[in-house]
């Protein structure tokens, strides 16, 4: 049996939902999707001056390990045409490791669990959606604990 990984998908370029759905059904080469949360619609963090997203999170069955499920994600973004024009910019798919069973990795390119998923409600909320109980390996909290600690102000709307 594999690990479970969850991973934050965003788009705000294009038909966002149709690439999130095409984002998703790519996943299927590494393991097996278990559930996806609903989309949300989410205003830009931390650059505030661009479209606004759509995000879900996906759960995903795998055996591989979590630099290889990285190098498919970003093979997945290669593929469906990201441009990395602008760090943290307008982008038609993001998708990030959120999380990957209670593995804590720290190298270079690659850090689990992502180092801001406590701070972004647009990762939280969906997250809790699909697996409110899942546990933050290091800061030792459920999602849904995370979700309510983090302060109010990000705007995200379940569609």
């Amino acid at each position: 049996m594999g690990e479970t990984a969850y991973l934050s998908l965003g788009s705000n370029l294009g038909d966002r939902a149709a690439n999130l759905h095409a984002a998703i059904a790519q996943l299927e080469v590494a393991g097996r999707v278990l559930a996806v949360s609903s989309m949300y619609e989410t205003q830009p963090v931390d650059v505030p001056d661009q479209p606004w997203f759509l995000n879900c999170v996906a759960a995903l069955e795998t055996d591989i390990t979590p630099r290889e499920l990285l190098k498919i994600a970003l093979g997945i973004e290669a593929t469906m045409g990201r441009m990395r024009l602008q760090d943290k910019g307008a982008r038609k798919i993001d998708i990030d490791v959120v999380l990957f069973g209670d593995h804590v990795v720290d190298e270079p390119g690659l850090r689990i669990p992502h180092p801001a998923m406590q701070q972004r409600r647009f990762v939280l909320e969906p997250l809790v959606e699909i697996a409110a109980d899942v546990r933050h390996p290091t800061l030792g909290k459920t999602a849904r604990e995370l979700l309510a600690w983090l302060a109010h102000g990000q705007t995200v709307r379940r569609l």
